[in-house]
Order: structure tokens, then C-alpha cells, then sequence
């Protein structure tokens, strides 16, 4: 089932997301429909907020689907270790057609659990890094534009609500 992507300012995404407790085949479906979603929208990483639900879980495929291996699926997600600087420019699918350059971690070490509980950590750099936390702020209630200044995050806010005024958005 693909999910429709939620468009900022939905109220889901700027909320914390409560963790995922129960593993279970209605996770398993869930995080299939997340890459099915996800590959649909051109999306190489995907938070449960952005379909509307309110979990700590969320979805990365570098590979855009090409290779099964790269799908990574991260429940209860915490970041233990950070190193090193890059800025690179980001999008994001619940805000479409707009990006900017980010200030990120180079590496990160992560901890999650997969979709049946076990719990793993796993080192990321460079695009895999910002994904992971990218896809982590939208668990937090954070999205890109809040990590820019607040000049440039004020000029995206403008131009979102003439789309919205204009019925674009």
C-alpha cells in the first residue's frame, strides 16, 4: 500500500514520535508499505510521521529499490557517536521542491532495532549520515528548515504559504 506523504505543516511532523513497542507482522507490513511509499515518491529515506504516523521508525535505501541489501530499516533510533562536519544541500519529501544546504555530522554511529526487536548499531558517513539524521529529526519533531538560518527558513515559510494562498500546496 503506498501511503500519501505529509506535507509540512502537518502537526505530526513537528512532534516527538512515540517508540515502537510491539514487533509484530502489522510492523512488518508497515515498514514494507514505507518502502513501497518511499520508492513511489523518489525517496531514498523515509519517517513514519511523514504518512502520518506517530513512531519512532524510519526507512533508507540508497539504492533507490535496486538492491534489496540496502534497505535499512531503523526502529527506536538513537545517535551514540558523532564526527566531523559537512554541508551538503538536503530536500525533503514533506516539503517538495525545496532544498538547502545543511550543516551535518561526517560519520555517525547509530543504535536501533530492526523490525523484530534486535537491537544493532551501525556507523554511517557522508550520504548515509545525513540520512540517518535527517530521518531522525523527523522523529524528534524536526524538519530540514529548522536547521537553517532563520532568514532563509523565513523566506521558505513565505514562499509555502503563497503556494498554499494560491492552492499549489
Amino acid at each position: 500500500m503506498i501511503y500519501p506523504i505529509v506535507k509540512y505543516p502537518e502537526p505530526v511532523l513537528a512532534q516527538k514520535a512515540d517508540p515502537v513497542t510491539v514487533f509484530d507482522a502489522e510492523l512488518k507490513k508497515l515498514t514494507d508499505d514505507m518502502f513501497e511509499s518511499m520508492y513511489a515518491a523518489e525517496g531514498i529515506g523515509l519517517a513514519a510521521p511523514q504518512i502520518g504516523i506517530s513512531k519512532r521508525l524510519f526507512i533508507v535505501d540508497l539504492s533507490f529499490g535496486k538492491e534489496k541489501k540496502d534497505r535499512l530499516v531503523l526502529i527506536n533510533p538513537e545517535i551514540i557517536q558523532r564526527e566531523g562536519r559537512q554541508v551538503e544541500e538536503e530536500g525533503c519529501l514533506s516539503l517538495p521542491d525545496i532544498r538547502d544546504k545543511v550543516s551535518r555530522s561526517f560519520t555517525v554511529r547509530i543504535r536501533a532495532q530492526d523490525e523484530y526487536g534486535k537491537w544493532f548499531e551501525m556507523d554511517g558517513e557522508e550520504l548515509l549520515s545525513r540520512a540517518f539524521q535527517h530521518e531522525l529529526d523527523h522523529l524528534d519533531g524536526v524538519l530540514f528548515i529548522d536547521r537553517l538560518s532563520r532568514l532563509k527558513r523565513d523566506l521558505i515559510l513565505r514562499r509555502i504559504r503563497k503556494l498554499q494562498k494560491n492552492g499549489e500546496w
